[in-house]
C-alpha cells in the first residue's frame, strides 16, 4: 500500500479511522473496565484479565487517550465517561502527599502495592490531568496537575540518578534522555492549557537539554545517556540508541517548536526522525529495533534490544506523517508506508481487537515482560489519533 500523493490521504484517513474506532478502541470498554474503578491493563491479547493491579503509569495514559478522544472527536460522552472512571480512581488513591508524587501500583481496591518509585508516573499524571482538565475544566484536575508539576520542577533540579526512575534505573553520575523527553512535552502542554510561562519555560528548558546534551552531531544520533557533565559515557552505556524513543522525542520537539515558531528546531527534528528510521530499521526482517549500539557493537546497553515491540513502530507512523506535513519530502511517505505495512502484517489481533505488543526480531510473538507487565491504550491510539488529524489536514489542503 503506497500513499504517495495528497489525494491518497483521504483513503488513508478513512483506513486509520476504521483501525482506531472499529478495531482498537472497542477492546477497552469490552474487556478492561473495572467496576471497582480504573482500567484493567494486566490483560491478555484475548481480553482475559490476568490480575486487577492498577499501574498508575497506565491509568494516567489511558485518561489522556479517552480525554483526547472526547476533546478532538465530537465530544462523545462515552469517551469522557471512561476518562472520568479512570481519573476518579487514580485521583482518589494514587497521590502520596508526603512524597509529593504518584504511587506506582495500586490494588483493585485502591490500596498501595508499590509506592513512589518512578518520576515517569508523575509525567504521565501531568499529561493525563492536563487533557482531562481541558475536557472538563475540573478544578481538582487543574490543581493536581499544578501540584504534580511544581513538585517535578523541584525534582528536576536534582541529579538524574537521584530520581526514582522505575523501570529504567539511572546509574550514578548519569543523565537519561527519557527524563527531559517526557517533561518537555507534559510541562509545555500544561503551560499552554493554563497560559502560564512557568510551565512553558520549564518544558522548553527540558526540550533544549535533549538537543544540547544528548544529540551527538558527529554521529547524527541522540544517545540515551550522557555523563552528568555532558560528556559521552563509555560503551555500551553511553552508545545506546533507542530509535523509537528519539523518533517520539523529535515529534515532541516539533509540537513545542511549532507553537513557538521555532523553524530551526522543527527542521532539525525532522532530520533526526529520518536518521533514526534509517539507523533503527532491520533490513533483513523489517521493523524498527528496540535498541542499537551507536557504533554497531554487539553489546547494547538496553534490554530486549533486537525485539520489535509495537510502540517504536507506532511513534514512527505519526512522526513520518508529521514530517510530511512540514517538509513534503518523499522520504516521509516512503517511510510511513514501510512502517505501516510492517505494522499491519504483524500486530493486529483481528479476532479480539487491538494489537499484540511484543515480537522478537523475526516477528514472532514473545511473552517476556518488557518494561511493565501491562497492555495499555496509549502509544497506538495516540499515534492513530494524531495520524487521523494529520491526514485530514493534508487531504483538505
Amino acid at each position: 500500500m503506497a500513499f504517495t500523493l495528497p489525494q491518497d490521504m483521504a483513503e488513508l484517513h478513512n483506513a486509520l479511522c476504521n483501525e482506531l474506532f472499529e478495531h482498537i478502541m472497542p477492546f477497552w470498554p469490552r474487556h478492561a473496565v473495572d467496576a471497582a474503578g480504573g482500567l484493567n491493563t494486566c490483560i491478555s491479547d484475548s481480553g482475559e484479565v490476568l490480575n486487577r493491579d492498577k499501574w498508575l503509569w497506565s491509568q494516567w495514559r489511558a485518561v489522556w487517550v479517552f480525554s483526547k478522544l472526547y476533546n478532538d472527536f465530537g465530544n462523545e460522552q462515552k469517551w469522557l465517561d471512561l476518562a472520568t472512571h479512570i481519573y476518579s480512581f487514580a485521583i482518589k488513591n494514587g497521590w502520596d502527599d508526603g512524597i509529593q508524587g504518584w504511587r506506582l501500583c495500586l490494588a483493585f481496591d485502591g490500596s498501595e502495592i508499590r509506592g513512589y518509585e518512578s518520576v515517569y508516573v508523575d509525567g504521565f499524571a501531568i499529561y493525563g490531568l492536563t487533557q482531562y482538565a481541558r475536557a472538563t475544566g475540573d478544578p481538582q484536575a487543574v490543581a493536581m496537575a499544578r501540584c504534580t508539576a511544581d513538585a517535578v520542577i523541584e525534582k528536576l533540579a536534582r541529579p538524574h540518578h537521584a530520581l526514582p526512575s522505575f523501570p529504567y534505573p539511572i546509574p550514578t553520575n548519569t543523565r537519561a534522555q527519557g527524563i527531559p523527553m517526557i517533561f518537555s512535552l507534559v510541562l509545555w502542554e500544561l503551560g499552554q492549557l493554563l497560559n502560564e510561562d512557568r510551565y512553558r519555560d520549564a518544558g522548553v528548558a527540558q526540550a533544549r537539554e535533549i538537543l544540547q546534551a544528548f544529540y551527538r552531531p558527529e554521529r547524527g544520533l541522540v544517545v540515551e545517556r550522557v555523563a552528568t557533565d555532558g560528556n559521552e559515557l563509555p560503551a555500551p552505556l553511553g552508545t545506546t540508541i533507542v530509535p523509537g524513543h528519539i523518533i517520539e522525542s523529535m515529534w515532541f520537539q516539533i509540537h513545542i517548536a511549532r507553537d513557538r515558531g521555532d523553524e530551526a528546531t522543527i527542521h532539525q527534528a525532522c532530520e533526526l526522525i529520518k536518521r533514526n528510521l534509517e539507523f533503527g530499521w532491520d533490513e533483513e526482517f523489517g521493523g524498527i529495533y528496540l535498541a542499537r549500539d551507536a557504533d554497531g557493537g554487539d553489546e547494547v546497553g538496553w534490554g530486549f534490544a533486537d525485539t520489535k515491540v509495537w510502540w517504536p513502530q507506532t511513534e514512527a507512523l505519526y512522526a513520518t506523517l508529521l514530517a510530511h506535513q512540514i517538509t513534503g519530502e518523499p522520504w516521509c511517505l516512503q517511510w510511513f508506508t514501510r512502517v505501516y505495512d510492517y505494522c499491519m502484517a504483524h500486530y493486529p489481533v483481528r479476532q479480539h481487537g487491538e494489537w499484540t505488543q511484543r515480537l522478537d526480531r523475526k516477528g514472532e510473538l514473545i511473552n517476556d515482560v518488557v518494561a511493565l507487565p501491562v497492555k495499555d491504550p496509549f502509544h497506538l491510539p495516540r499515534a492513530l489519533i494524531y495520524c487521523i488529524q494529520a491526514t485530514k489536514e493534508t487531504s483538505n489542503t
